[in-house]
């Protein structure tokens, strides 16, 4: 989300209270407010937002389409920040506090976010905009409201206390809540404005996730996509908190957390693969106790492919033989294939332009490995309209490339 925003969450709160209670005066009384203050609240949202959020009638006030769209995301914010607070009193043995969510300002979230971000007062400063001073006041507000230490100073670094872990992952929810109520008003006025964040594994980058990519892009040059790559624990935190809306990529059988959903929605056929020319690539009869002859270089152990890997060699009764590099970048075991007899196992789809090109050959023996590709949500996942287009862009392209391969159609383009 853009810290340099100006949000008030008690204005936002308000709109959505009038709206779900259907007046003013029953928003007042609910929020412990003054009509007038009310009032002022919803018309400083509104210039805010350039968008008429509640249809004022003589009998109350009803939510207009752009007040629904940023209702429900509110509701969802203040909700996260209800669970953020009652986690870190919890964590220190302290009772509940009544309406925390009105008590926790977006301006003491900030703080928090950007110091952990950042990891000092003074780099929060440039990201925001704000002077130390206030980030510092916003942070031992928020830190004496809850009554529990939220950053410790460690040398030089500013770092957040481990009791502000689940704090910091449910405003990051919050935060991304309202970003999606920002980018949904946002499509109202130009189609297919929004955003996009995908975190991304290796086997989709070849083919599938440029493909669904180009297409997408191509209907919705107004959306802004932002495609991340990292190892499944980090992208898996970023799902978690709200950084990013979907994974791409192998499936974890079961999933690794209990927040999260998965579907499958391609069937991967993984291969052994090594340099054009290796031994093995130009050896008409296949041995397997050969394999184990040759340097590896493959994922970490408990990776899906280290697992299917393992399964390889049990299949033919093998003991695994000792992998000198450990490594989940594709870019790395091209680097080694293409210079010396390294093999490893690769999605037959991750080195399709090699293969074409001659560089690149499949070592054909008798054993069978597949695992499935799809995508990874958050459990509560309200996606925008934006984001829902896009997970079907790529379940068609996932379809389109598997019809195209069983059917042995002319070779993959872009668009």
């Amino acid at each position: 989300m853009d810290m340099k925003r100006d949000i008030n969450l008690r204005h936002f709160e308000a709109v959505a209270t009038a709206g779900r209670l259907g007046s003013i005066s029953n928003a007042a009384l609910a929020l412990n407010l003054s009509q007038p203050a009310i009032t002022q609240a919803v018309a400083k949202v509104e210039a805010q937002l350039g968008h008429a959020l509640l249809d004022r009638q003589p009998t109350g006030v009803t939510l207009t389409r752009a007040g629904e769209l940023m209702s429900a995301r509110i509701e969802r914010a203040l909700a996260y920040i209800v669970r953020g607070g009652h986690s870190v009193r919890r964590s220190a043995r302290l009772p509940s506090l009544p309406n925390i969510e009105r008590r926790i300002t977006f301006g003491q979230l900030r703080s928090l976010l950007t110091v952990d971000q950042a990891g000092s007062f003074a780099m929060a400063s440039k990201l925001t905009g704000l002077s130390e001073p206030a980030l510092h006041r916003s942070a031992r507000e928020l830190e004496q409201l809850l009554g529990i230490l939220l950053l410790a100073r460690h040398g030089r670094t500013v770092q957040p206390t481990p009791a502000a872990a689940n704090l910091l992952r449910f405003a990051r929810l919050a935060l991304a809540e309202i970003e999606a109520g920002f980018d949904e008003l946002a499509a109202l006025s130009l189609e297919g404005a929004g955003r996009i964040a995908i975190g991304t594994l290796p086997m989709a980058q070849t083919i599938l996730l440029p493909r669904a990519l180009a297409r997408f892009a191509q209907t919705n040059p107004a959306a802004r996509i932002n495609v991340v790559e990292g190892p499944y624990a980090d992208l898996l935190a970023g799902l978690r908190n709200g950084q990013l809306d979907f994974l791409i990529g192998a499936l974890r059988d079961p999933p690794q957390v209990g927040d999260v959903v998965e579907e499958a929605v391609f069937d991967d056929d993984l291969v052994i693969v090594a340099r054009k020319g290796h031994p093995l690539a130009s050896s008409e009869n296949f041995v397997p106790a050969r394999l184990r002859d040759f340097p590896w270089v493959i994922a970490s152990i408990g990776a899906p492919m280290r697992i299917r890997w393992d399964a390889i060699f049990a299949e033919y009764g093998l003991e695994p033989p000792r992998v000198q590099i450990e490594s989940n970048s594709v870019t790395i075991g091209r680097g080694l294939m293409l210079n010396d007899d390294w093999l490893t196992l690769m999605s037959r789809d991750q080195f399709i332009f090699e293969r074409r090109a001659g560089l690149l050959a499949e070592i054909r023996g008798h054993f069978s490995s597949k695992r499935k590709i799809g995508v990874t949500i958050r459990d509560d996942w309200r996606p925008t309209q934006l984001q829902s287009a896009f997970v079907a862009e790529f379940k068609t392209a996932c379809e389109d490339w598997t019809s195209e391969k069983l059917m042995e159609r002319k070779p993959f383009r872009y668009a």
